[in-house]
């Protein structure tokens, strides 16, 4: 559990601002759940593009393998390729999170993640129950020399694993914006280190506090009548 916090914590806070380490971003949970979905679309939509289409041998026309529905087909190859663009898009916005400066743009790149990886479970969702249904009343007279099978399983079966890959992502990006509520993620005060590295944080003046120079003298001095003597001058407080 501590390690997956520190993974967690490492996509924010931790390495805001900081020079960019290919091994540590590699080693990310939510990286890595987002590597082996671009692997599951490239699977899905290879399998069918390539071996999705048969025809009879008395036949030229090529139907989908799925029913010889073409939606199937083509919900598989749209969506694979689809999630294939999108898993390398996040993944350039996880490389490019640090060096988001403002508040506002990191809310909205770990809310977008969220609703999109939960969209996208929910697509495979609907595209494991299509296509394993299309596959099951399938007509064996339709395909006699039996080809294409083992691509119709895979896809079923990827997409039936992208729907917890995606899922696992939007858990962990839900679980990103609850820590960054509580952490450096999504301070007001966040200063990237890399425009200011000598920077320190601003400590804010207390009305309670008093002017005093560095000496400890006050800044005004009063007389026995009543009166602020300017003698002294006035010394601006740093803070």
């Amino acid at each position: 559990m501590d390690g997956m916090q520190q993974g967690i914590g490492a996509y924010g806070a931790g390495r805001s601002g900081g020079a960019f380490d290919p091994l540590t971003f590699i080693q990310q949970p939510h990286t890595g759940l987002r590597i082996v979905s671009w692997l599951f679309s490239l699977v899905i939509f290879g399998c069918i593009a390539n071996e999705g289409y048969i025809n009879r041998p008395d036949e030229v026309e090529q139907f989908c393998i799925f029913n010889r529905n073409q939606n199937a087909c083509n919900y598989a190859v749209g969506m694979g390729s689809l999630a294939f663009v999108c898993c390398m898009a996040f993944l350039a916005l996880d490389a490019y999170f640090p060096q988001i400066s403002s508040v506002k743009d990191r809310k909205k790149a770990v809310l977008a993640d969220v609703g999109a990886s939960a969209f996208w479970s929910f697509v495979w969702f609907v595209g494991f129950c299509f296509l394993a249904n299309q596959w099951q009343v399938a007509k064996p007279e339709d395909n006699p020399l039996r080809a294409g099978g083992d691509a119709a399983r895979a896809a079923i079966t990827f997409s039936f694993f992208s729907i917890f890959t995606w899922a696992a992502q939007a858990f962990l990006a839900f679980q990103r914006y609850r820590l960054g509520a509580d952490s450096a993620l999504f301070s007001q005060d966040y200063i990237d280190p890399s425009l200011d590295a000598g920077g320190v944080p601003y400590s804010s003046y207390s009305a309670g506090d008093a002017l005093e120079s560095p000496g400890g003298t006050g800044s005004y001095q009063q007389n026995g009548d009543g009166v602020f003597d300017g003698s002294s001058g006035y010394q601006r407080q740093e803070y």
